[in-house]
């Protein structure tokens, strides 16, 4: 089985973390798919501030 790449997880961990300042262990308890949910989130929140510019 290959595992989920380290620096993925470090970077979506960091991600969530700067914008909703939850701390790194909740994200880390989060089932993948939810992580990348809320990191996809964040993302669309970002284009939508972003288009106005």
């Amino acid at each position: 089985m290959i595992g989920y790449p380290l620096e993925q997880l470090y970077q979506e961990v960091a991600y969530i973390a700067y914008y909703f300042h939850w701390q790194p262990d909740d994200i880390l308890t989060l089932d993948h798919r939810f992580r990348r949910r809320w990191v996809s989130e964040i993302a669309g929140i970002n284009q939508k501030l972003n288009a106005g510019y």
